[in-house]
């Protein structure tokens, strides 16, 4: 049967099903990010707090990084065209009620359901284009596309909003998503066909629920502290968050069909490549969205000019993410993995020199640099997903993959967010909670106003240091780790799709 499949090449209606696959992805890529520039616009209209803001922003973000890994594996045992599907239509519906949402309650909930829809697609969809290209060539360029994709959905997402925002109110970045779900549900079943279950066993429900819950508190406290200082409230919710995350590791090591396959990780090359597609995100995430602010808070550009100042970066991240499979065909894996580190670390160093006044050119510089490692990171850690697992672990091994970049993406929010929150609390003028909020309280003197602009300066410089000293570390812990024959490895080793059993994961690089 695997010969079978491997000695076929993808015909039109492969290309085509890649095609309509992709539709989906850009959209769930690009609701990670379509909200940063336009936050300004939703706070004038809806007058959230700070608390309120952070959860608009992520409360997408930790659906889908909560349920992939579930929703990966049901896709494994009852059919991934269906999830597609039902995924697709759900986060069309959430998609409209997101934009007419009257209040900042019910817009935190329909970003909720649209990440719980999100969480259905990615790992299905990645796994529908493993069964289209089985030829491992044309399958590693199918993946390299899907990583453009997905990574041009993250980056291209604030401009997208910026120019909706310079024409439309606020709601309309939510209801571009509308004609993509309708294509999809109208062309999916003609160009695709329901894959066979490959796996069996049952979905630990209580897994699902304590990774979500897990995450959530802990989140949860970090935001409650950075806006509030230490209390009993989120001190208690915090550590009961982390019991819940411990309890859920220690429950996936017993289990037949776990969630999380953490066996997985006594490999070290997947480790960092695990870790690899998280961090990027979190730094990516938090500067971009700390940006929009700086750009149109502080420096005082409209919506559109801070999409244009953004757009060079979303330009190279996403080129670099077509380039990347044939530069790692030629270099290698561990390459890839440590430059991108690297080039992200010295990306973040020109926000340090950004000021009050000026900046637009080192944030240029920054986003653009960044953007080489960022599309490094998406791509690799993309085809490592699926090339080093057999099919039928495809879906849930991609889950494991793209669970990173979510994660990654709400954390970067929650936690780098959460730090230049803390630090405008502690050395702003303490009108009110956040720059944004500050600026819009009448009769401000010009010099509060010059200290509520500089401790956000201050934060988004400290968050941009933190995220350039882990993308350093990790770096470097990398090029001392990674064993140097990986590289060789990759172009020697079979194809996994071509083996059965478990013997044929034994490292996913």
């Amino acid at each position: 049967m695997n010969a079978q499949r491997i000695s076929h090449s993808p015909g039109l209606r492969a290309w085509l099903g890649l095609l309509v696959v992709l539709g989906p992805v850009l959209l769930v890529a690009m609701d990670g990010s379509v909200l940063f520039l336009a936050m300004t616009k939703i706070s004038e209209a809806l007058s959230p707090t700070a608390d309120q803001t952070l959860w608009i922003l992520d409360a997408y973000g930790f659906a889908v990084g909560s349920l992939l890994i579930a929703f990966g594996n049901l896709g494994d045992r009852y059919g991934r065209l269906k999830l597609l599907m039902t995924g697709t239509a759900v986060f069309g519906a959430a998609s409209a009620g997101a934009a007419f949402a009257p209040g900042p309650e019910l817009l935190i909930a329909f970003r909720a359901l649209m990440g719980v829809a999100g969480a259905t697609l990615l790992p299905s969809a990645l796994a529908v284009i493993g069964e289209l290209f089985t030829d491992p060539r044309r399958r590693a360029k199918a993946i390299g596309i899907f990583a453009a994709t997905f990574a041009a959905g993250f980056a291209i997402g604030p401009v997208v909003g910026g120019q909706l925002l310079s024409g439309f109110w606020w709601g309309s970045v939510f209801l571009i998503n509308l004609p993509v779900v309708v294509l999809f549900l109208v062309l999916a079943p003609v160009l695709l066909r329901e894959v066979r279950p490959t796996r069996t066993g049952r979905i630990d429900v209580l897994s699902v629920l304590l990774s979500a819950a897990g995450i959530l508190l802990t989140v949860y406290a970090v935001k409650r502290a950075a806006a509030g200082g230490p209390a009993t409230i989120p001190v208690v919710t915090g550590i009961a968050g982390m019991a819940i995350l411990g309890w859920f590791a220690r429950r996936q090591l017993r289990l037949e069909h776990p969630l999380i396959d953490f066996s997985l990780f006594r490999d070290r090359t997947f480790t960092i490549a695990a870790v690899t597609g998280l961090l990027p995100l979190a730094a990516w995430s938090a500067t971009a969205y700390l940006g929009g602010i700086y750009l149109q808070s502080v420096l005082g550009l409209t919506v559109l000019d801070s999409a244009l100042v953004a757009l060079p970066g979303a330009a190279v991240l996403t080129a670099t993410c077509v380039v990347t499979p044939a530069l790692v065909a030629r270099t290698g894996t561990r390459t890839a993995l440590i430059t991108c580190h690297f080039l992200i670390a010295a990306g973040l160093l020109p926000l340090l020199i950004t000021g009050v006044s000026s900046g637009i050119g080192w944030y240029v510089a920054s986003t653009v640099v960044t953007g080489l490692g960022y599309g490094i990171s998406f791509s690799v850690v993309a085809d490592t997903a699926v090339a080093a697992v057999p099919a039928e672990r495809a879906g849930s091994a991609a889950a494991i993959a793209e669970t990173g970049n979510e994660l990654g993406n709400a954390l970067g929010i929650a936690l780098l967010g959460s730090l230049a929150a803390l630090v405008f609390r502690l050395q702003g003028p303490a009108v009110a909670g956040t720059l944004n909020e500050t600026l819009r309280v009448p009769g401000l003197a010009a010099a509060v106003v010059g200290d509520a602009k500089s401790a956000f300066v201050t934060g988004l410089h400290l968050a941009a240091a933190v995220a350039g000293i882990l993308h350093a570390a990790l770096g470097v812990f990398a090029l001392r780790h990674l064993p140097r024959a990986s590289a060789d490895a990759d172009d020697a080793r079979p194809d996994p799709l071509a083996q059965d059993g478990p013997g044929a994961v034994r490292s996913v690089i």
